[in-house]
């Protein structure tokens, strides 16, 4: 937990010798409680202060790093409970399984289902980060086989085993790509711990409430092992749910270190659209990393535009370049469209445009990552930043018919926006979807 100003100057020498560029040690540890300086800048400050003022200063959630090179993965690092605090900073880690009880013929087929599996909304890529090898045959080779196969998808390895021989092959054979290890419990503690230290591989740590796994993460923070993700193996939903946000509670108000880690939940139950569901939820409450069993586009895509909503930065909306986007192969003849650079807004319309078939140039207006009802009702949006964002994008030189289709809702501002650019100004459909119908019937007519 962070230390107050006062705090701080008990462990200071309090001489002021102004050598940390303070005129007091007083003003020097309330600079450092307000982060503004390092305590590096003492050079008299004792080793103890150090280790107290460092142990104080760590985040409350424990980052930990699994996968190695492109296919890295961070979880953890969170330091609040809801996303308007500040923002969640480590989007959620969607993993799906691959069981080592697959045919070779089966375990191929499926690794290159999950290497094609590739998603995108609004312009950001949404992956499938990692594969989760289970052990359901029991067999340490078929295990480690599996592995190598999850290694080569390109996505980092998840270890799910109960087995310590299964995870000590699959580790001799994938340890390079630094798995983790899923994992620990109070059974296999020990062999687990030696495992995963042994390979420097972080490990999860499994167990049926939060207190046990505060004691079990102790256990294997004393047995070396570093980095560690935490698995409340509930009896049900609902309890994982409650037990969860009990945990994430703990650990960033109460400063309870050792549930001050980042989580792996598993949502392989049922169907589809069951698994669907729960992964979405465990999004939203607190899961860093979700394992799922279905391979199905349908069912993952769901679970990742949740990740994105709830992973953007409440503080700083998704934003399109603001330019002159072709869809289609426009030419001089083609509509000129324009909407924000709000990024639903825009792949909104951008969608809608192509979905016509007419081929369009949409102008995108830098409103600060803003709708077009919600720029102009804030003056970001008006006849002077229209005019100004298409000589910047050079629109007279791509068309010749000089006509602009302005969004309904802001028909209000047409006439300004004529005075203004010269250009016949076409007041466009309110809603995205008819823009379809306005391209084909009213600008084609």
């Amino acid at each position: 937990m962070a230390l107050s100003g006062l705090e701080i100057f008990k462990l200071l020498p309090k001489t002021n010798c102004k050598d940390c560029g303070h005129p007091t040690c007083l003003a020097f540890a309330m600079a450092l409680a307000q982060k503004k300086v390092s305590l590096d800048a003492c050079p008299h400050a004792s080793d103890e202060a150090k280790e107290k003022l460092a142990a104080a200063a760590a985040p409350p959630m424990q980052t930990v790093t699994f996968g190695t090179g492109d296919a890295a993965c961070q979880v953890g690092g969170e330091t609040v409970l809801f996303r308007h605090e500040e923002k969640f900073h480590r989007p959620t880690v969607v993993a799906v399984t691959l069981p080592d009880s697959l045919d070779d013929a089966a375990l191929t087929a499926r690794c290159e289902t999950i290497r094609g599996l590739a998603f995108e909304r609004i312009g950001q890529p949404m992956p499938i980060e990692a594969v989760a090898v289970t052990n359901p045959s029991g067999d340490a080779a078929r295990f480690a086989a599996a592995a190598q196969a999850a290694r080569g998808t390109g996505k980092a390895v998840i270890l799910v085993t109960e087995s310590a021989a299964a995870a000590k092959a699959a580790l001799q054979a994938v340890g390079g790509a630094r798995p983790l290890v899923c994992g620990a419990s109070a059974a296999n503690a020990d062999a687990m711990a030696s495992a995963a230290a042994a390979a420097k591989c972080p490990i999860v740590a499994r167990a049926a409430d939060p207190e046990a796994l505060a004691d079990l993460a102790d256990t294997l923070k004393k047995a070396g092992c570093g980095e560690i993700v935490l698995h409340l193996d509930a009896t049900d939903p609902w309890a994982e749910m409650a037990g969860l946000a009990r945990m994430r509670h703990l650990a960033l108000k109460q400063n309870v270190r050792a549930l001050g880690h980042p989580v792996i939940t598993f949502a392989t139950d049922g169907g589809p659209a069951d698994q669907a569901v729960r992964a979405a939820a465990l999004v939203c409450k607190y899961a860093g990393i979700v394992v799922l069993e279905t391979l199905e586009p349908w069912a993952l895509l769901p679970v990742l535009t949740t990740r994105q909503n709830i992973y953007t930065d409440p503080q700083k909306p998704a934003q399109v370049e603001p330019k002159l986007h072709a869809v289609g192969d426009p030419d001089e003849t083609s509509p000129v469209l324009f909407t924000t650079n709000f990024s639903l807004t825009y792949y909104t319309v951008e969608g809608d445009v192509e979905a016509s078939r007419v081929p369009a140039w949409i102008l995108c207006v830098d409103t600060e990552g803003t709708s077009v009802l919600t720029a102009y009702s804030g003056d970001k949006l008006n006849e002077k930043v229209v005019a100004k964002a298409m000589q910047d994008a050079g629109v007279e030189s791509k068309v010749k018919h000089r006509k602009l289709i302005i969004p309904g809702y802001v028909a209000v501002m047409s006439g300004k926006l004529e005075e203004a650019t010269g250009w016949e100004v076409l007041v466009g459909p309110r809603e995205s979807n008819q823009i379809p119908r306005y391209l084909k019937e009213v600008w084609s007519s």
